[in-house]
Parts: C-alpha cells; structure tokens; sequence
C-alpha cells in the first residue's frame, strides 16, 4: 500500500512538475515574440521605405486621431461591439460602427489604414445598399472586414471589382458567429435579390468567441427566437451616440492614464509571478481553442435554409491563421471537425488554406512582414480570386 503511494505521490509530482515547465515554455516563446517584434521593428520600417519611398507611421492610435482631428472632425477611434458582450445596463445590441464616419483601424502593413463607413456604419460604398441585385454578400469578423488594410484592397472590394457587380461587406471587427449570425438577420436586404452569401470562417478564434457571445442576453434571442430583431437599421442615430460617447471615454481614460504613476518594478514582478503560478498561459490557450459547438451547427443550418428558401447559394469559407504556417505543433483537431459538420449540413466549404496558402512557397508572404496578424493586400487579394474561381458561374 505504501509503494502505491509512493507511485501515485511521484506521478502527481511528475504532472505538476510538467505542467510548470509547459507553463514556462508557453511565456517564453509569447515573450520571445513580443521581443523579435521590437527587434523586427527597424526591419520593417526599412523594408516598408524602400518598398514605397514612405516612412513607417510610427504614431499611436490616439497620436494619429488627435492629429487627423484637428483637420477633419468626421475621423472616429476604432468601436468594437463585442467589447460590450459583458454589459447589461443598456437596452440594444450594437453590431457594426458609426455610419458615415472615416474609421482609424490599425497599423500592420507601415501605414493605418482608414476606413469610410456606409449608412449602417460597415466597409461599404454608400451606393452598393441602392442595387436591386446583389452578386455577393458577405459576413464575418476583422478579416471580412478588411482590417489593416484600405479599399479597394479588402475581400469584398477585389470580388467587387473581379465581378463587376455589386458587393455587400457585412462583416465587422471581432464579431464572431453569434454576432455575425446576429447580422444576418438585422441587415440581409430580404428586398433584394442576393445571388451569393459567404460566410468567412477564421479558425483563429471564431469558436472561442461564440463561447463568450453566448453568455449574452440579447444576442442569446437571436439563437432561440427566429423572429427576433432589436431594429437595428432603425437606431443608427443611438449607434452613433454611443460611439461619440466611447470616443470621449477612451480620450479621458488616455489623458487619466499619463497622469498616474507607472507601477513598480517589484509589483510587476510579483503580478507575473501570480500569473506563473496560476498557470494563465495554458490556460488561456485552452480557453482559446474549444471545440465546435452545437450552437454553431444551429447558426449554420439556419442560414442554409434561409438561403434555400431565399433562392441564395451559400458557401462557408475557411479562413487560416498565422499560427498554422509558424508553428510545428498546429492542431488540425478543430479543421476536421468544422469540415464534418458542412458535410454534414451538405452546406459548400471553400478551404482557403489548402487551396491558397498550402499552395504558396512560403505561406507567411500573405502576412505583414511575414508576421503574425491579419493578411496583406496580396493575402486579400489571393483569397478573393479563389473565392471568385470557385464560386463564379
């Protein structure tokens, strides 16, 4: 009995003794990033000047905004609707930003890119919303979106000009499928004719944020009541309400923020320390990487009856992330288990990363300096032309 002990006592310890060292190697590697970012940094400001003959915006966000402010009072910070997935002291659900408005998005390529809103504040020409027939209509988070990237370089843009029709890009930053499933429904123009809806897919983080969508109320409505609307085209007015407020908000919390003091180096060490033992980093990544849900199954045989009834081709497409081409150890776990689930449904999968970066050299040309984040234009662009391939008839 004693020996068993001993046993069960020395595997506990092996566990917990692997688990730390895992842990550790986790923080390294994100550290390790974090400081080969910085490196890579004079390395792409000069790849970036010789490539275009301009200097690499090195400015903050807020820098740029207050600069562009003083000239142009249209210009807008970045909103972000799912930061508000957490809240229940408002009677709506915003799902996209302020309409008309030049949006600042982010810096990935040497430059921001600026996007100018449609009416209902998505990356849209004002006049695609006035054709009777769309070709395609699109849905999904930042990569749908466009982001760190200006038109007519953009997915929706190159279909745009590959078909010579009119495009809808109803995608928006960090929505994931419950909130993209939540547009769907608030702004599928039911009046016209859509020949075409795609739904993009990132494998990066779609399933952890479905997880988070969930625990809120009113997007949880649209899972549960088919007839469920919040009217959003009607309340663009209080959309774009709270936006000028967010945008206050985040200026008095910068200016807050200079004014106080920087934690001590000791504090910081002991909140990094907490987090080791805590083992945050495995953590994070297994709440990070969930299996596909039911719920996802529900949003996608929703949409594929709509568009049966609709007289609408549906197609999922599955966008690839960064980590897959970087790293040794990618799991393709939730790859095969999201393409079970479209054969399943008998709904069309359009596999970007077999049919576009496997088929590239070096699949990391497709990202900014070959560094994690979004597509450059040229990963846009290639995208949209397999897409037009496979889908054009």
């Amino acid at each position: 009995m004693k020996i068993y002990k001993t046993y069960i006592l020395i595997i506990l310890v092996s566990i917990i003794i692997s688990l730390y060292l895992f842990e550790a190697y986790l923080r390294y590697t994100k550290e390790s990033n974090f400081s080969n970012f910085q490196i890579n940094k004079s390395y792409r400001m000069k790849v970036y000047q010789n490539e275009t003959g301009k200097n690499y915006d090195e400015r903050t966000i807020f820098q740029l905004y207050k600069d562009l402010k003083k000239e142009n009072k249209n210009i807008v910070l970045p909103f972000l609707p799912h930061n508000l997935r957490g809240e229940s002291n408002f009677d709506f659900f915003p799902l996209a930003g302020p309409s008309n408005s030049k949006t600042i998005v982010c810096n990935e390529n040497g430059y921001y890119s600026i996007i100018e809103s449609d009416k209902f504040g998505f990356n849209n020409p004002n006049e695609e919303w006035n054709n009777n027939e769309i070709e395609y209509i699109l849905f999904g988070d930042s990569f749908t979106y466009g982001d760190c990237v200006n038109r007519p370089y953009d997915i929706a843009s190159v279909l745009r000009s590959l078909s010579n029709k009119s495009v809808l890009n109803l995608g928006y930053r960090g929505n994931g499928p419950l909130m993209e499933y939540a547009t769907f429904r608030e702004y599928f123009p039911t009046n016209k004719k859509v020949k075409k809806i795609l739904w993009l897919y990132f494998e990066g983080n779609d399933n952890y944020e479905l997880t988070l969508e969930l625990k809120n109320d009113i997007l949880k409505k649209y899972l549960n009541n088919l007839n469920y609307s919040q009217n959003l085209r009607e309340k663009q007015e209080y959309i774009d309400n709270k936006v000028q407020f967010s945008n206050q908000e985040i200026e008095r919390k910068i200016i807050q923020s200079k004014n106080k003091l920087k934690p001590s180096r000791n504090n910081n060490q002991n909140n990094q320390m907490i987090k080791f033992l805590k083992l945050k980093e495995i953590r994070s990544n297994l709440r990070k990487n969930p299996q596909p849900r039911n719920e996802l199954v529900k949003i996608l045989y929703n949409i594929n009856e709509f568009a049966k009834n609709n007289n609408s081709e549906f197609y999922f497409i599955y966008l690839p992330e960064y980590s897959r081409y970087k790293s040794r150890y990618y799991s393709q776990r939730n790859y095969k288990k999201i393409k079970k689930i479209l054969n399943k449904l008998e709904i069309p999968f359009i596999d970007i990363h077999k049919k576009v970066f496997e088929n590239e050299n070096n699949p990391l040309k497709l990202f900014p300096f070959e560094l994690s984040g979004h597509y450059n234009k040229e990963g846009y662009k290639k995208t949209a032309e397999y897409i037009y391939k496979y889908t054009y008839n």
